[in-house]
């Protein structure tokens, strides 16, 4: 992986936190989620008019990864409806970038070196790390909450790999971009309305200038990884891309009141040194 391309994809981790965040509003979970990906499927409308759609090859990674998304969204608003985010986002991100290197790298032969693998791991590490809680807060975890988190790592990995063997058959990875959030927000708000109806739907209207801020952000990030996947070994922009549980822990702590552990400066440590063992890749 370039250092630029390195970079970009931290910069897609900060962005795919605060968007992440903006899910605490004071909204239902799944509606702000709803919201947020409405947002972004407006925003998707002018790209793909300008870009157009992918190239037919695309096209069944592009129906997989709509589905999946649709799982995705489900099961992390129920898991930060039972949970702080601080608890939630590093479980939910944690198994993610190990389920995807294995089934990069065995099952489509992704080109990751020891070095890297061992990357991903010590970075998979350090956000199990920042998970942690003490013996005395273990009583109060809601295991709901830990089993949802454990299915969005499912859906996280799955869609990963079919959006980065999507987009490289794309043609354009941009208008693959731009495909997948418009058919992605017609999906989830579909099914939105569907299962709540207008009246369970309508207290989002009142947060539309913070779900044009989360889609902004949920589509510069998701289509800079996209675009990154391209360019560089999936496993590898799929474990950079989960730093975003470092700035996820500090909007948490900053500006959600969450409390600052030990555990989330040890976490800080493992990855960074992750990190640093996939650059050298």
């Amino acid at each position: 992986m370039s250092l630029p391309v390195f970079f970009i994809v931290l910069l897609a981790a900060a962005m795919h936190a605060g968007w992440n965040a903006m899910l605490k509003l004071k909204l239902e979970p799944f509606v702000a989620m709803v919201l947020i990906h409405a947002c972004g499927m407006l925003l998707a409308i002018p790209a793909v008019l300008i870009l157009g759609f992918p190239t037919m090859e695309s096209w069944p990674w592009l129906a997989a990864s709509t589905l999946i998304h649709l799982g995705y969204y489900v099961a992390l608003s129920a898991a930060y409806a039972r949970a702080d985010m601080g608890q939630v986002y590093p479980i939910a991100r944690g198994s993610a970038p190990l389920m995807t290197g294995f089934v990069g790298v065995w099952i489509f032969s992704e080109p990751v070196t020891v070095k890297g693998g061992a990357g991903i791991a010590l970075l998979a590490l350090g956000i199990f790390v920042m998970s942690i809680r003490s013996a005395r807060d273990a009583t109060h975890m809601d295991r709901k909450a830990l089993l949802f988190a454990a299915m969005t790592a499912v859906t996280i990995t799955l869609y990963t790999i079919s959006d980065g063997l999507g987009a490289r058959l794309s043609g354009d990875p941009h208008s693959y971009t731009a495909a997948l959030f418009l058919l992605d927000g017609l999906c989830l708000t579909s099914f939105a309305f569907w299962r709540k109806g207008w009246k369970g739907m309508r207290p989002m209207f009142d947060y539309l200038p913070q779900g044009f801020a989360g889609g902004v952000m949920s589509c510069g990030s998701y289509g800079i990884a996209i675009w990154a996947m391209t360019v560089a070994p999936i496993p590898l922009v799929a474990a950079v891309r989960e730093t975003s549980v470092l700035w996820g822990a500090a909007i948490a702590v900053l500006f959600l009141g969450e409390p600052l552990r030990w555990n989330r400066i040890a976490a800080a440590c493992l990855i960074v040194a992750g990190l640093v063992m996939i650059r050298l890749q």
